[in-house]
């Protein structure tokens, strides 16, 4: 297999680009391409010791900025990291891309690039929601790629994650909820209403309605969503878990008893700060494109970008984008049927 990351993207590349690729390199046996500014990937490079053969890079003039307005630079960039990298893909040169860039442009270069898999209306952004205090992770779809949806959206939304939870988080047969302000049938907006229905007859675990609250405690292994609604919870999340360390710390330090317990708690303390790091989790499939592409967090650090090359090899490996492509006969007859 051959995972190209981008050099580029992200607030800390190239920097912790290849230190996080020089680490996952050293656990994995298949070749990495990091595709940017050859100089300055490696002068990075140069800091490490790595087998040489294993860890190539290819050469990008541009870079796509997160000040870049998505869709005209991926037009006028031809020779971004981004860009360059995801045509690889395209070209069947690799088999897996990886970013940490311009999400809009991430988007933009799936569909323009690959292409939404026949029968996919809208590609969607799966991101894993970490289940406190029970280990494992759920799946919220969308997390940000689409702010307004139409029911056979979030339809498609479920059967991708669902296939993803399945082939790629080990969960079989996973159970599928849908986000809405009450967990009774007749709750929520028309748009919900009616992807309830769709969810009811499809073959899918559908357990219901869940609300915001339930997320956390993993009622269901995928939850679904609009990308407006996703994104709310996903960075509401994270700035929840930010201030609870924060006001953690500060008891902890407040005093004498308070460091005494700190201290004793140390190893539990650090437990449950893992629980609530986003670079354990990996990066976030953009599903519904055809190939297998990987949305890393903009701020990832060389930790993040380690797990999301690991985390990210079964998504090509398990053939993913075919099976989804495989199940979208299901989901016409269930739309048609309406």
């Amino acid at each position: 297999m051959i995972i190209v990351v981008d050099g580029m993207g992200g607030d800390n590349a190239p920097q912790d680009i290849v230190k996080g690729t020089v680490e996952a390199a050293a656990l994995i046996e298949h070749t990495i391409i990091l595709v940017g500014d050859e100089s300055s990937l490696k002068t990075e490079l140069e800091k490490y010791k790595y087998n040489k053969e294993q860890i190539k890079v290819v050469h990008a003039s541009e870079v796509i900025t997160n000040d870049d307005a998505p869709v005209k630079a991926v037009r006028t960039k031809q020779d971004s990291s981004m860009v360059k990298g995801i045509n690889m893909l395209k070209s069947g040169e690799a088999d897996l891309f990886i970013s940490a860039g311009n999400t809009g442009a991430i988007m933009a270069s799936g569909l323009f690039i690959l292409g939404r898999i026949q029968g996919i209306d809208r590609p969607a952004i799966a991101s894993t929601y970490p289940l406190l205090g029970r280990g494992g992770v759920s799946l919220l779809v969308d997390s940000g790629a689409n702010s307004e949806c139409k029911p056979n959206n979030l339809l498609e939304f479920a059967t991708m994650g669902s296939i993803y939870m399945e082939k790629v988080l080990n969960i079989k047969n996973p159970t599928v909820g849908l986000v809405n302000i009450g967990t009774e049938e007749t709750k929520g907006t028309t748009v919900t209403k009616a992807a309830y229905d769709l969810l009811s007859k499809s073959s899918m675990r559908f357990v219901g309605n869940v609300e915001a609250r339930d997320i956390p405690k993993g009622v269901s292994d995928v939850f679904v969503c609009d990308g407006f609604t996703g994104n709310v919870i996903l960075k509401l999340s994270e700035g929840l878990a930010w201030t609870i360390f924060k006001l953690l710390k500060q008891k902890f330090t407040s005093g004498i008893i308070p460091k005494i317990a700190a201290l004793l708690l140390t190893d539990k303390l650090k437990e449950l700060k893992a629980e609530f790091d986003y670079s354990e989790y990996g990066g976030a499939p953009i599903l519904g494109v055809k190939g297998a592409l990987v949305k890393m967090h903009g701020s990832s650090n060389a930790n993040a970008v380690k797990n999301t090359i690991i985390k990210g090899i079964p998504y090509a490996e398990n053939n993913v984008v075919e099976i989804i492509q495989n199940s979208v006969l299901e989901l016409e007859e269930i739309i048609t049927s309406e």
